[in-house]
């Protein structure tokens, strides 16, 4: 399977919008504590924004660096018997398979690898929920607005 490449781009994935992150913080920071920046009146609040703006840019560098250091220690020679994070996960809708990556971070990244494609999907979604412990051979139903979805576990690496 193509697990450890998988994990390959969702890490540079992550590791390219880290580097991005950091930029615009320090970039923002620099600008909230530039003397150009203070305040011409009561009224002028350019500094406190762009330093609210610092601290949430910071926050999600921290956070991109917790999601890199999760998916790193995700073994791609595993293979599972059951549905847990870092399977890829072959279900059955209406006679139709799609492959999934179970990550234990953000998901909703189509990845394709060499012609086959893997949705990745967080652990806490909905589908993933219903389907956690589940084995190959196994039907779960997924509640989608007014509509309940059968799935079918056709296939676990």
């Amino acid at each position: 399977m193509n697990k450890k490449k998988i994990l390959e781009n969702l890490q540079q994935r992550i590791q390219d919008e880290l580097e991005k992150a950091t930029s615009a913080y320090k970039t923002t920071h620099n600008h909230a504590t530039n003397e150009e920046l203070k305040s011409d009146g009561k009224y002028d609040t350019r500094a406190i924004e762009a330093g609210y703006l610092a601290g949430a840019q910071k926050k999600r560098a921290e956070e991109l660096r917790k999601e890199l250091k999760l998916l790193r220690e995700i073994d791609p020679s595993s293979s599972h018997e059951s549905v847990c994070i870092g399977s890829i996960v072959t279900l059955t809708l209406n006679n139709i398979e799609k492959k999934y990556f179970i990550s234990c971070t953000t998901g909703g990244s189509l990845i394709d690898i060499e012609g086959e494609h893997y949705l990745v999907v967080s652990a806490y979604s909905p589908l993933c929920s219903a389907m956690i412990g589940l084995q190959t051979g196994d039907t779960f139903e997924v509640e989608v607005g007014d509509d309940i979805r059968e799935y079918t576990i056709t296939d676990i690496y």
